[in-house]
């Protein structure tokens, strides 16, 4: 496959995201209490004729994070204003985004830890005071002007909160954790993506689909454009239990959501450290993954479903793990240790 090929490969893949991303609160499948929350703090809002105070959300990624700064801005009859972190380098970036924004408009920012202190600086005034510091000069004669922004709604996101520093955090009125979706909540966004493709499937397979999935909107949408790719080609178009069975197999997913990198993670644990405790640069090295994907999509899940569990020392595999490779882990002394 050429380079031109595979890359309109993606950019299909991409545009049909965006077609299945919901646009209204409705709309959108799970996180239930978030929605309740989410909704009563829009109505207030429009009612007072006021921005939404500024959002701060955070989980891991492919669970909508992006998606609800979409729907508040369409809730809010607002224009949106998306962009990441690591593309905002300079206080001029920063600047030009908020003096082009009009009154009750959303700024989105992903990956809002990654922000530089400078510009965290420049956010701190414009969150809270609507306005934009700005040195004019340079020396003795340098002064500082502060420019009027129009009230505007902040949205940060991030897959770590941790990260983000206090002050910043502090600045955010409301406060959101998106976690991993239930096998029902993802048969609500299974068959609502079924109907926006066209793709009959049938319940079963939605049901099967749902569970291995990762708990991750982002995935289970993925995994259905595979199915009805296999489906189409392989059966007569409709997306059974079988067609599952058949396609999660041709990718490399079991039963449980586990792909073949993850099986990779836990089998060098298993084997090459004994098990662990492992550090997370070293078993990125081994597996030849980036600390990054290994931290943020990897592990959590596997974490989450049981099979790997950090420690002071390192990650370690659970006796879970080992049955996957029909082993039993034997309990050594470091295990018992780490109890106490």
């Amino acid at each position: 496959m050429n380079d031109s090929v595979l890359s309109r490969e993606i950019q299909q893949d991409d545009a049909q995201d965006i077609v299945l991303r919901p646009k209204l609160l409705k709309d959108f499948q799970g996180q239930q209490a978030l929605k309740e929350n989410l909704r009563i703090f829009i109505d207030a809002a429009r009612k007072r004729n006021e921005p939404l105070d500024h959002v701060f959300i955070s989980g891991p990624p492919g669970l909508g994070k992006t998606t609800i700064a979409t729907i508040i801005a369409h809730e809010m009859g607002s224009e949106l204003k998306a962009t990441s972190a690591p593309a905002l380098e300079k206080p001029k970036d920063l600047a030009g985004i908020l003096t082009t924004l009009q009154e009750g408009s959303v700024l989105f920012i992903d990956e809002v830890h990654r922000l530089r202190p400078a510009l965290e600086e420049i956010l701190y005034i414009a969150m809270e005071d609507y306005e934009l510091d700005w040195i004019i000069g340079q020396g003795p004669t340098a002064r500082t002007v502060r420019i009027p922004i129009p009230p505007f709604t902040l949205i940060g996101a991030t897959t770590k909160a941790g990260m983000v520093a206090a002050p910043l955090y502090t600045r955010f009125g409301i406060n959101f954790r998106i976690g991993f979706y239930s096998p029902e909540e993802l048969q609500y966004v299974l068959y609502r993506s079924s109907r926006i493709l066209s793709a009959h499937i049938e319940d079963d397979a939605v049901m099967a689909l749902s569970k291995c999935s990762r708990g991750t909107p982002r995935v289970a949408n993925r995994l259905l454009r595979r199915m009805r790719d296999f489906a189409e080609i392989k059966r007569d178009g409709v997306i059974t239990e079988s067609v599952i069975t058949y396609g999660l197999d041709k990718l490399g997913i079991d039963m449980y959501g586990l792909e073949e990198q993850d099986r990779s993670i836990l089998s060098a644990i298993i084997h090459s450290f004994d098990g662990g405790p492992v550090g997370a640069e070293t078993l990125a090295i081994s597996v030849g993954e980036a600390i990054e994907s290994l931290e943020d999509f990897y592990e959590p899940f596997m974490i989450q479903q049981g099979y790997l569990k950090r420690t002071p020392r390192g990650r370690m595999a659970t006796s879970k793990a080992y049955a996957l490779f029909g082993k039993t882990k034997q309990e050594s002394d470091e295990d018992q240790q780490l109890l106490f």
